[in-house]
């Protein structure tokens, strides 16, 4: 509906809004200090090296786990070298009712909730003719549902806080028909994810911020076959994958007051693979 010409004459109610009381140096601004940040699937490679970012940036974190206990260990060794508070949690994504008793035990626990990354994923790279319908379940259960799950408990802590930071790792095969392996499921969940991020930055815009991070090749156990890395060697105009401590410096950002501006964007970091 198009506004009339009194209509747009007309300041707003309660507009504009006021700026953030944030510092103005900007490495104040990323420091994470006294914030308690959650990340998903924070065992290993993306996850973990996002909770070691907000560690090192001294927020306290709460790392989610599916089944790899080696988080338990790994945060007690952030815990004692960063001197913040750092409790791993094992959590089935893909269980609603395990979602949201978590959610309460870290408030419980943390006293609040300013970050929530939801970061578990998985993938399986077959075309759809050859996946199973249980493998099709599996996928959805842990990159849709299990996003929607997080965002929908965490988002009720939000709302009732009135502040909140929802960072969603989606994958920029949510962008592209990802080649050269065929995964049309995984693909599609990440479109999924990606597009809800961004719904949910305004319909939480009173009380929350949303962003989305897209990434590309990057060398961890959930890599890609040899085939698809040469391909991607090809195709990336960076020519190579992208190691995990190069996408620390941008969830950190989105995490902290450097971001305060910014709420549904999708953020790709993919070596310029998307670009031909």
């Amino acid at each position: 509906m198009s506004m009339s010409t009194t209509d747009s004459a007309t300041v707003r109610e309660g507009f504009p809004r006021p700026f953030p009381n944030t510092p103005t140096n900007v490495l104040a601004q990323l420091r994470l200090s006294g914030k308690v940040v959650v990340i998903t699937g924070a065992a290993d490679g993306i996850g973990y090296a996002v909770a070691e970012a907000m560690a090192e940036a001294n927020a306290n974190i709460a790392m989610w786990y599916n089944s790899n206990d080696v988080a338990v260990e790994k945060a007690q060794t952030l815990a004692s070298t960063h001197g913040v508070q750092a409790t791993a949690y094992k959590v089935d994504v893909s269980d609603p009712d395990v979602v949201q008793k978590t959610i309460a035990d870290v408030v419980k626990d943390f006293g609040k909730i300013d970050v929530f990354i939801a970061n578990a994923g998985m993938a399986i790279s077959k075309p759809i003719l050859e996946q199973t319908l249980e493998e099709y379940r599996k996928q959805m259960s842990v990159n849709v549902d299990g996003v929607l799950y997080c965002a929908k408990y965490v988002g009720e802590v939000f709302q009732r806080q009135g502040f909140g930071n929802l960072i969603i790792t989606s994958s920029m095969s949510g962008h592209i028909v990802n080649v050269p392996v065929d995964q049309p499921v995984y693909n599609a969940s990440k479109a999924f994810v990606t597009h809800f991020g961004k719904s949910l930055a305004r319909e939480w815009r009173e009380f929350a911020r949303v962003n989305i991070v897209s990434p590309g090749f990057f060398e961890t156990k959930m890599g890609a076959s040899p085939q698809a890395i040469n391909e991607a060697y090809r195709m990336s105009a960076l020519g190579r994958q992208g190691h995990v401590k190069e996408i620390k410096g941008l969830y950190l950002y989105l995490a902290s007051d450097a971001s305060t501006f910014m709420t549904g964007s999708d953020v790709l970091i993919d070596g310029g693979y998307v670009l031909p």
